[in-house]
């Protein structure tokens, strides 16, 4: 690790804990949370005004609010929507968000012709995305959509599948927070009138889950995907293997799993995803627009494989199974045409299950793999990704190795100045920025934080958000940029709980970052917008850290009887 020492509905968001705010100590019944989260929804979030148009996070690249309109969704509304494979899908998604809480039928239709009053319609089509005729128009290419909300109708527009999806989601924003209940609420479900055009910065935007260290189980990982989707995040990097454990199956390696994949930090059972298990991850992710990249770390952090086929360590003598958490110490033996045999089996079967172009090869902290042995391995690594029809990643520690056609490098440094990365770049090479001084979610947030390191410094979610990922690296153009990414590593982390806590609520700063322009980035208004997901996040149940910084909404009083989610003191 970078550091020193299915498609269908959403799973069901059940709360961790009565205060999601706060991490849990044992898990209660999931009738309970049922209970708490519609009382939740009910008493603190209904009847609400429409939101503010403008309150979206990542803020849209342009917003023309219309406060004479507000349209309501009813049990008459239907979704018309092109008649497109693609857009129906994001349809059916949008209906099965709402259809819980709702209680409406909210039919799918494939016809948006003549669309009546009173509908959501998704349009995919070639939409210019500023029709006005003193301004030349502008697509919204891969990833943008415009929203309209008149008092008759809702729109979203798309060229693509993606950019009604990140419609969906942020219309999902622009209801009442009561929305992410998982059952019904009786509430009036108001939007604000006006018009979105809107777009992404980089075409990068992810997170990364260190599964290897603790693994988490198939469904830890879809709601991930689902926190995510919510921001509009595209890659979800996978950290797949490490010193304590190996988590995905390669048939022509078998005791990878069933040897190196039993183990964990602090000596927990460890585990691993079968091949079906990946494909649900794969096929959940697609679903929500979302690319995973798989990574397997070489030459370094192999102990789990070393234990599995000692035939692959320098001296051919398997080690012992490592649970703890230090760094550097393992690698496979580069002078050995076994091991090459080994990286092509296992990229190659990790290729074919992966219909994403990317094939992360780590590369970080091989401290005993020195010069031109260390170069000349990554540099034969590359080749094998490139022969297999993938785009190679790696940290940025393998910047001195030749360029491939495509090469990307995750930079997860703390200091802006960085020549060796900055050679690459001008040799072919693009970054995906992960600095670990802002966008590592591993890090504390303060020193009481109860999980977490402080080696890159502490992450307070200002400190995640004021950085330009575009300026960031010294004599590196912003066009070098793919994109950003915010890495959790879980040295520290045991549960969803835990994740929760760590991701939110900075993972929406690393994900305006990517979406929103640079001309957008204004701390205080961010730090306005995110305030109101407190409520949508204790409505459906997910731990966040009530962090001071913010100025969560205040509860309004409960009776007794009830025992509702505390998001803090109103702050004037």
């Amino acid at each position: 690790m970078p550091s020193p020492s299915a498609t269908g509905p959403e799973p069901s968001l059940t709360a961790p804990a009565t205060d999601p705010t706060v991490l849990p100590t044992h898990e209660p019944a999931a009738a309970d949370l049922a209970m708490l989260a519609t009382r939740t929804a009910s008493d603190l979030l209904t009847p609400a005004p429409p939101a503010r148009l403008d309150a979206v996070v990542p803020a849209p690249e342009q917003v023309e609010a219309d406060p004479t309109a507000t349209f309501v969704l009813t049990g008459d509304t239907a979704i018309r929507v092109t008649a497109h494979p693609g857009a129906r899908a994001v349809a059916e998604h949008l209906a099965a968000l709402l259809r819980p809480v709702t209680g409406f039928p909210l039919p799918v239709a494939d016809s948006v012709d003549v669309a009546p009053t009173g509908d959501l319609t998704l349009t995919l089509a070639h939409t210019p995305a500023t029709p006005a005729p003193a301004r030349p128009p502008t697509t919204l290419g891969a990833e943008g959509y415009r929203l309209d909300v008149t008092s008759t109708e809702v729109r979203i527009a798309a060229e693509t599948a993606a950019g009604l999806f990140h419609g969906v989601q942020t219309l999902r924003q622009l209801l009442p927070a009561a929305v992410e209940s998982p059952t019904p609420v009786a509430a009036r479900w108001a939007l604000p009138g006006g018009s979105i055009v809107d777009r992404p910065r980089f075409a990068y935007r992810g997170a990364m889950l260190d599964v290897a260290r603790h693994f988490f189980a198939v469904e830890d990982v879809l709601r991930v995907i689902d926190h995510l989707a919510r921001y509009k995040l595209n890659h979800l990097h996978l950290h797949l293997t490490d010193d304590q454990g190996w988590r995905i199956a390669v048939d022509s390696w078998p005791r990878l799993t069933t040897l190196g994949g039993t183990t964990e930090v602090g000596g927990g059972p460890g585990g691993h995803y079968t091949k079906t298990d990946y494909q649900k991850i794969i096929e959940y992710a697609a679903a929500r627009h979302i690319t995973v990249v798989p990574e397997i770390d070489l030459p370094g952090h192999t102990n789990s494989a070393l234990v599995a086929y000692p035939e692959l360590a320098p001296d051919k003598v398997a080690p012992p199974p490592y649970t703890g958490t230090e760094v550097g110490f393992s690698y496979v033996d580069p002078a050995d045409e076994r091991t090459y045999d080994f990286v092509a089996d296992v990229l190659g079967e990790l290729a074919a299950l992966t219909p994403g172009p990317w094939l992360h090869i780590g590369g970080d902290e091989a401290f005993k793999v020195k010069g031109e042995v260390y170069t000349g391995f990554v540099e034969r690594v590359q080749r094998i990704v490139a022969g297999l029809g993938k785009t190679v990643v790696g940290w940025h520690q393998v910047a001195p190795a030749a360029h491939v056609d495509g090469r990307v490098l995750q930079w997860w440094g703390t200091n802006g100045d960085d020549p060796t990365t900055g050679d690459a770049v001008r040799r072919g090479a693009r970054l995906i920025l992960s600095p670990g001084n802002h966008a590592y979610l591993d890090m504390k947030y303060a020193p009481d934080t109860p999980i977490g390191h402080d080696w890159a410094g502490l992450i307070d979610v200002r400190r995640a958000y004021d950085w330009d990922p575009g300026t960031h690296l010294t004599g590196v153009p912003a066009e070098a940029v793919l994109g950003v990414e915010a890495p959790l590593w879980t040295e520290s982390v045991t549960s969803l709980a835990e994740i929760e806590y760590l991701l939110l609520p900075r993972l929406p700063a690393i994900a305006e970052l990517g979406w929103s322009p640079q001309a957008a980035h204004d701390w205080a208004g961010f730090r306005e917008r995110l305030a109101g997901h407190g409520p949508r996040w204790a409505t459906a149940g997910i731990t966040f850290h009530r962090t001071p910084e913010i100025p969560w909404p205040a509860v309004p009083a409960i009776p007794r009887q009830y025992e509702a989610p505390q998001l803090g003191p109103e702050i004037p």
